[in-house]
Formats: structure tokens, C-alpha cells, sequence
């Protein structure tokens, strides 16, 4: 199982280029706290060099070779970075487990979903070219209309390191498909698999500057790219804080942006449920990705006739989760991403417990772990609603439990809450699921699950978790630009103004 970390520069315009100021980032494994490699780090420098390289891309050759090819001609290369992806599965896979904590399982999981992800795109790339010269019917006959959907531009990325790769592509392959240029800037506390998605595209023989990867920190990477006047376009992913952030920086150019933030996620759960279905999916909810979910259902909102039977489960499940190294064989259950990270999730939980709620289980470090950022999943009773951990993402394996009695009072409950990303409701009464489905005030609603996510349909929040869509066909318009094209056919004049006599 042994891999080491590639030794990467940045990826420009192409190339490998070291970073003009030739810093670098030390890579962390969490489950060992032992620096395995490390990253280039970016500044505004090298982010000057890779806008100019995309823009370039966008104009070699007129725009044939990339933003006004064809959508054919960009899905095949779509395809060929999808097809790599699955050659390197498990090298990927175990380099994301390595830097990021994540169970070598759901990596590979991950791993299938990038590709499926790129051929997806590749498709509506291929849809695209049908959709062009779209004929546009006016009420006057001596006009003709059309559209044409042209690609937005150049287009900053920025993106996390919950799914470093797989919320990368979700950006990376709908940028393409629609013809942009883009810069993309991961999370510095892990980047080493986008790194290789850019060998990846040198691989399949991208063209030069389509697309470029920088490394580095936010404030010294990820802020001139957000400020950057040649960037058309910003989607970030990530804490509302920095959201806040780049609003007002792609303000000052009026430039739009996508932001993917944060969540505070319910999942209600009713009195007629298999318990232990249900049980199942509460777990997975929130502790699936060690927690660090931003549509993580951390809220269970639990029917009360059936809430000790209910917790009593949940409990012994959560015994039951394997927390291991992320590479071992059956692993469900890694460390948080960093020391900082490990240190703000205690203490979240420490709070809770001076607020006066109950820690049911967990929350803690694990005897047979004696390193690594590692703790036992928590699971916190005897919450009110004024309460930091009812009101606050924590992004890492908490869920806070509260019990109703009516349906009116699991709606409240559910959107008593900044933030309007994920939802869930687990019930037999499907039109009582419609009800509820309809009440609830998010972007994504799971019936009888939680977490599934499918390329082909729509991603994204509202309140404080952002706006925009990703995926589906709504991830390919946020890149692209609607131009209207209209054309007078009448021989006729005009005829508004009065002619000119001869005489003038």
C-alpha cells in the first residue's frame, strides 16, 4: 500500500513552472501527522502568469482551438481525461487518503465519480452544438432571432479539500465543456491529486493554458485570483466567511460568481420509520467524509415517541464505525483533514458541554489511536436552539439530536437555520415527505437517504449556503454567456425618421 507524493511545480500554460517565489507548502498526512511531501506555493505573481496563459487559450488561432471549437471537439478530450482518471484510480485514490484522511473506499468512490463527472460534461458539450443559432420567435415577422451560447471567458476556481479532486471537477469539467479557460486554486491543505489531474492533462495533450492548477494559500493565492481584473468569472466552494470575501473582491470588477458555502444541515426523521434503515442513514448523513460534509445533515430532528429506541441505536452503530488509518481494509472512519481543524472540532464539542448539552457518545480521541487527527464520531443530546452547536457548522463527525412532537414543529426546527444547502426527511407517509420536501428551506432535499450526489442533477443552497447551481445542465450555463443576435430582413426602409427633401 506504500505511495509517495509526486513532487509537483505548478501547473502553466502546459508546463511544470516553478513558483516565482520558489515557496513551498509541507504535505501533512493526518492519520500519521508525518510531512509526506509538499506543494508549490503560489502568489499573485504566479497567479498573473496563469491568467495570461488562459488567456491566450481562449484566443490561439482565433478561438478554434479551444472557446469556439465545437462542443464535439472539447468532449473528446473530456473523455480522454475521464478514461486516465479510471487508468490511475488507485494510485488516486490512495494519494487523496494520504492527504486528506479520507477512507481509501470512499476515495475510490470519489475516483469513479471525477470520471463520470467529466464524461457527463463531455455529453453536454456534444448537446451544445444543437442548442447553437437557436432560433428565437418574435412578434414582428421582418426580424429573425438567434442565440448563440458562447463560453464566459476565463474563470477562477477555488475550491476545498473535503473532496479535493471530485469538487474540483465539478467545476474543472463544466468550465471546459463550455469553452472557458480556467485558473484552478485548490485548498493548500489538500492539493496533491488536482496537482496530478494537471499531468493528467498533459497526458491527453490539452491544449496549453486551457487549463491551469496553482497551489498555495488563500490570501497570498486564492485572493489576487478572486480580485484579478482578466478573471471573468469566480466559483469558490467553501466557509461563508471567505464567500463574503470574494463577493466583495469580484465586486470591485463587477464580476459574477458561484458560491458553493457552508451548511447546517437537518434530517428529520418521523415515528414510522425501519429504525434501523434510518439509523443507518443518520450516520451516513454526517459522519460519511469523517464529517466533513458541508451538506452533512448534522441536525437530527428525531420524533419523540420513538427517540430512545432511536438513540439507543445510534449509539450502538456508532460503536460499531471502524476508525482506522484511511488505507486500512475496511476503514469508514479517518482522521479530520489538519491539527487546526482537529482542535476546532473539540472544541466545538467542549462548548456544547459547558452550554449544557449531553454528549451521548464520542467526541473524543480513540485509546487505540495514539496520533493522528483522529476522534471517536460525537453524537450530543439535551440541545436548544440558542445553542453554538445547533446554530454553527462544525465540519467534522457531530451530530446534535432535538426531539417534536407535530410535523409544523420538525418544519420549524428544520429551518431554524442561516444557512438552506442540504435537507432530509426519512418517512413511510411519502405525501407526508412531499409536505415536508416542499417546507423545507434548502437547495437539496434527500427522501429516505442522505447524501446521494448524481452529476446529472442540480447542486447548490440559498440563504448563507450561496446561490448558483452546479452540475446538471445548470453547471454548464454558469460558464456560459447568452448572445442575442437579431437581423432585419425587410427590404423596406425603416421609415421612423422623415427623409431628407432632394433639395438638401
Amino acid at each position: 500500500m506504500a505511495i509517495s507524493v509526486p513532487s509537483r511545480q505548478l501547473f502553466i500554460d502546459g508546463e511544470w513552472r516553478e513558483p516565482v517565489r520558489k515557496n513551498r507548502i509541507p504535505v501533512i498526512n493526518p492519520a500519521t501527522e508525518e510531512i509526506v511531501g509538499d506543494i508549490p506555493a503560489a502568489t499573485s505573481e504566479d497567479i498573473d502568469v496563469a491568467v495570461k496563459a488562459a488567456r491566450r487559450a481562449l484566443k490561439r488561432n482565433g478561438g478554434k482551438e479551444w472557446a469556439s471549437a465545437s462542443g464535439a471537439h472539447r468532449a473528446k478530450y473530456l473523455r480522454a481525461i475521464a478514461a486516465k482518471i479510471i487508468e490511475k484510480k488507485d494510485k488516486f485514490a490512495k494519494l487523496e487518503a494520504i492527504d486528506c484522511g479520507k477512507p481509501l473506499d470512499e476515495a475510490a468512490w470519489d475516483m469513479d465519480d471525477v470520471a463520470g463527472c467529466f464524461e457527463y460534461n463531455a455529453d453536454l458539450a456534444e448537446a451544445l452544438d444543437a442548442k447553437q443559432n437557436a432560433s428565437i420567435d418574435l412578434p414582428m415577422d421582418t426580424f429573425k432571432c438567434h442565440v448563440i451560447r458562447e463560453p464566459i471567458g476565463v474563470v477562477g476556481l477555488i475550491t476545498p479539500w473535503n473532496y479535493p479532486l471530485l469538487m474540483a471537477t465539478w467545476k474543472v469539467a463544466s468550465a471546459l465543456a463550455a469553452g472557458c479557460a480556467a485558473i484552478l486554486k485548490p485548498s493548500e491543505l489538500a492539493s496533491v491529486t488536482c496537482l496530478e489531474l494537471g499531468e493528467v492533462c498533459r497526458e491527453v495533450g490539452l491544449p496549453p493554458g486551457v487549463l491551469n492548477i496553482v497551489t498555495g494559500l488563500g490570501p497570498e493565492a486564492g485572493a489576487p485570483l478572486a480580485s484579478h481584473p482578466d478573471v471573468d468569472k469566480i466559483a469558490f466552494t467553501g466557509s461563508s466567511a471567505t464567500g463574503s470575501k470574494i463577493m466583495t473582491a469580484a465586486a470591485q470588477n463587477v464580476k459574477p460568481v458561484t458560491l458553493e458555502l457552508g451548511g447546517k444541515s437537518p434530517i428529520v426523521v418521523f415515528d414510522d420509520v425501519d429504525i434501523d434503515k434510518a439509523v443507518e442513514w443518520a450516520l451516513f448523513g454526517c459522519f460519511w467524509t469523517n464529517g466533513q460534509i458541508c451538506s452533512a445533515t448534522s441536525r437530527l430532528i428525531l420524533h419523540e415517541s420513538i427517540a430512545k429506541e432511536f438513540l439507543d441505536k445510534l449509539v450502538k452503530w456508532a460503536k460499531n464505525i471502524k476508525i482506522s488509518d484511511p488505507l486500512e481494509e475496511g476503514c469508514r472512519l479517518g482522521p479530520v483533514v489538519s491539527g487546526g481543524q482537529y482542535e476546532k472540532v473539540l472544541k466545538f464539542v467542549e462548548t456544547a458541554k459547558s452550554e449544557g448539552a449531553t454528549i451521548l457518545f464520542g467526541g473524543k480521541r480513540p485509546q487505540h489511536l495514539k496520533k493522528g487527527f483522529y476522534m471517536e464520531p460525537a453524537i450530543i443530546i439535551d440541545v436548544t436552539t440558542s445553542m453554538q452547536i445547533w446554530r454553527d457548522e462544525v465540519f467534522g463527525p457531530v451530530l446534535c439530536v432535538k426531539t417534536f412532537s407535530t410535523e409544523e414543529e420538525a418544519i420549524e426546527l428544520a429551518n431554524d437555520t442561516h444557512y438552506g444547502l442540504g435537507s432530509a426527511v426519512i418517512s413511510n407517509d411519502l405525501e407526508r415527505c412531499d409536505r415536508v420536501a416542499k417546507a423545507f428551506e434548502a437547495g437539496i432535499v434527500w427522501v429516505n437517504c442522505s447524501q446521494p450526489c448524481f452529476s446529472q442533477a442540480p447542486w447548490g443552497g440559498k440563504k448563507r449556503s450561496g446561490f448558483g447551481r452546479e452540475l446538471g445542465e445548470w453547471g454548464l450555463e454558469n460558464y456560459l454567456s447568452v448572445k442575442q443576435v437579431t437581423r432585419y430582413i425587410s427590404n423596406d426602409p425603416w421609415g421612423w425618421y422623415t427623409p431628407p427633401s432632394s433639395k438638401l
